[in-house]
C-alpha cells in the first residue's frame, strides 16, 4: 500500500504538513492538491495546532502544478471549504488559516511551489533551496498570487525580473531581498522552522492570531486605510483585554531583551 500524498505530524502545538510525492518533486497533481486542502482545512480549527509548518519530502519543497494537468481547473478542490463556505484551492486554504503558517523550504520551490511558499506567513530555507517563477518559461500564466505577493516581498522591479526571465534565486539571495526569514544548513530547514514556531508559541496566542489577521488586512490596504484598520483593532482589543498582569508581562519581556543576543533565542 502506498504512503499518503500528505503527511501530518502534530506535537507541542505545532502541526507539520508534508507534501509527499518525492519521486515527482512534490508536484501538485489533483490528488495532492485535494489532500493538502483537506488537511489544512482540518487543521484550521484544531486546538492542537497553534502553528502550522508546510514542507516537502525528498529534495524539493514543491515543483508546482503537475505539468500533465495544466489544462485542468485548479481553482477549487473537492472536500475542502473555506470558513465562509466557499471552495478553496491550495493557495486560498493557506490564506484562510487562523494560525501562523511557516514554509520550511528544503529544496526547489518552483512556480506553483513558489506561490505556495509566498502564501505562507514566514519562510525558512535551507542553503540548497532555490526559488523560481517559471511561468514564462513553461508558457502559462500564474493564478496563485505570484504577481500580487512577489512584488510585495522583493519590490516590483526585481519581481518582474524574476518572472520575465525565469531565473533561479538562491536561498541567500532570497534572504538578502527579505523574501526568506532565515537560512539554515542543508537538511535543517524543518528544525529551524520548529524553533521559530516555538518562539511564536511562547508569545500571547490571542495577540499572535489577531496580529496575523491584522497584517493580512493591512498589507492589502492603502497606507491610510491600514493605519485606520490598526487603530480600530487597537481600540477593540484594549476594550476587552485583561491588563492586570501587564507589569509582570512587561518585566518578562524586558528580561528576555537583556538576555537575547539575536532573533533566534
Amino acid at each position: 500500500m502506498s504512503e499518503p500524498v500528505v503527511l501530518i505530524d502534530k506535537s507541542d502545538g505545532v502541526a507539520v504538513v508534508t507534501l509527499n510525492r518525492p519521486e515527482k518533486l512534490n508536484a501538485l497533481n489533483r490528488e495532492l492538491r485535494g489532500a493538502f486542502c483537506r488537511a489544512m482545512a482540518a487543521l484550521r480549527d484544531d486546538p492542537e495546532a497553534s502553528v502550522v509548518i508546510i514542507t516537502g519530502a525528498g529534495r524539493a519543497f514543491c515543483a508546482g502544478l503537475d505539468l500533465r494537468e495544466l489544462g485542468a481547473d485548479s481553482s477549487r478542490e473537492s472536500g475542502a471549504l473555506a470558513r465562509d463556505g466557499s471552495a478553496v484551492n491550495f493557495i486560498s486554504v493557506i490564506e484562510d488559516m487562523k494560525v501562523p503558517v511557516i514554509a520550511a523550504v528544503n529544496g526547489f520551490a518552483v512556480t506553483g511551489g513558489f506561490e505556495l511558499a509566498l502564501a505562507c506567513d514566514m519562510i525558512v530555507a535551507a542553503e540548497n533551496a532555490q526559488f523560481a517563477d517559471t511561468h514564462a518559461r513553461v508558457g502559462v500564466m500564474p493564478g496563485g498570487g505570484m504577481t500580487a505577493r512577489l512584488p510585495r516581498a522583493v519590490g516590483v522591479r526585481k519581481a518582474k525580473e524574476l518572472s520575465l526571465t525565469g531565473n533561479y534565486l538562491t536561498a541567500r539571495e532570497a534572504e538578502r531581498m527579505g523574501l526568506v526569514n532565515r537560512v539554515t544548513p542543508a537538511g535543517e530547514a524543518l528544525n529551524e522552522a520548529r524553533a521559530l514556531a516555538a518562539q511564536i508559541l511562547s508569545a500571547n496566542q490571542t495577540v499572535v492570531r489577531e496580529l496575523k489577521q491584522l497584517y493580512d488586512k493591512t498589507t492589502r490596504a492603502s497606507l491610510g486605510e491600514a493605519i485606520k484598520l490598526e487603530l480600530e483593532a487597537f481600540r477593540a482589543f484594549n476594550s476587552r483585554a485583561n491588563l492586570e498582569n501587564f507589569d509582570q508581562q512587561r518585566a518578562a519581556v524586558m528580561e528576555r531583551g537583556r538576555t537575547q543576543s539575536g532573533p533566534r533565542k
